[in-house]
């Protein structure tokens, strides 16, 4: 009898071990430059430990602590060792501060030595768990072709590395993640897609008010293409314009990126939020399909993945 308590003890810590759904956001605060910068910074990194705390997700934070900040590049990279180990549960890595970009290099600012794209896709090659990169830094762009893989959700503040001015997109962004109006589909929470759409709005909102040229302009990858989409590909959450050689689109994996769940998100079971996620990426690509596609086809495929997905939230 022992021994099969035993057992079913084991199983059921396996289990569990499976199904962790242990959620870090890695929060780096780089080099501000100049006490005004600082408080942005500051304020930017309270709203994203604002929605962190929401969601339940653990905070860890590198930069904060200005007496303990000679080689942030090694406490980070030592932090992302042990993120990188862990074997389930989201990842999120918030980089605010400033960047910069010889010709050859994007580089993130820090106290002490500096994070290259290189550096950064390094120290997450053997990351399994599922990811997502928010470079809110000036120079930002070639970041996402580094780090771009399957699974994977990038977005950075600039399209280039020669986009070197102050981006302000990253402040915009912070709000957004806990804002209700930035719930374009109505579910009751702001997915990343979401969060990432409204604050490239209000960047553009920025630069034509203040009759200013627009220095930066915000990309999105999450199908691990490298190419990045622009926030005027999207009509709501689904992107409208089609990259070319039958890529497919960005955005969808980025809209079941959600830091605060809503009450409907967090009833539903690892498993079941694993494989509702499935679906809708096979959603997607049935979408991308359908001129080619005999109606029939169309509706009777389509029919079986909106039946399962109604079927995860009746189970729940």
């Amino acid at each position: 009898m022992l021994a099969i308590l035993l057992t079913l003890l084991l199983c059921a810590f396996a289990l569990r071990a499976q199904t962790n759904e242990e959620r870090t956001l890695v929060l780096t605060i780089g080099a501000p430059g100049e006490p005004a910068y600082a408080e942005q910074f500051s304020a930017w990194a309270d709203l994203w430990k604002q929605a962190a705390a929401q969601g339940g997700a653990r905070v860890r934070v590198i930069g904060q602590d200005e007496t303990n900040s000679t080689d942030d590049r090694t406490r980070l990279l030592n932090v992302l060792a042990e993120e990188v180990a862990r074997p389930a549960g989201e990842l999120w890595l918030v980089f605010i501060g400033h960047g910069t970009y010889d010709g050859k290099a994007a580089k993130f600012n820090l106290r002490g030595p500096d994070l290259s794209a290189a550096d950064l896709a390094a120290a997450l090659k053997p990351c399994h768990r599922p990811l997502a990169i928010i470079q809110c830094a000036s120079a930002s762009g070639p970041f996402l072709p580094t780090l771009s893989a399957p699974g994977r959700v990038i977005i950075t503040a600039t399209r280039s590395g020669y986009e070197v001015n102050f981006a302000r997109f990253g402040g915009y962004l912070a709000r957004a993640m806990s804002d209700p109006a930035a719930d374009l589909d109505h579910d009751g929470q702001v997915s990343l897609l979401e969060a990432f759409l409204m604050a490239s709005r209000q960047v553009d909102q920025f630069y034509r008010e203040q009759g200013r040229l627009m220095t930066e302009h915000a990309l999105l990858d999450d199908n691990g293409d490298g190419l990045g989409t622009p926030p005027e590909w999207f009509r709501g959450v689904r992107a409208v314009k089609k990259p070319d050689k039958g890529k497919s689109v960005d955005g969808v994996r980025a809209h079941q990126m959600i830091l605060a769940r809503g009450q409907s998100e967090q009833a539903l079971r690892p498993e079941a939020r694993a494989r509702r996620d499935e679906l809708e990426q096979e959603l997607s690509g049935l979408r991308a399909k359908k001129a080619e596609m005999k109606e029939d086809d169309y509706y009777g495929q389509l029919e079986k993945i909106m039946v399962e997905t109604a079927r995860l939230y009746q189970e729940k």
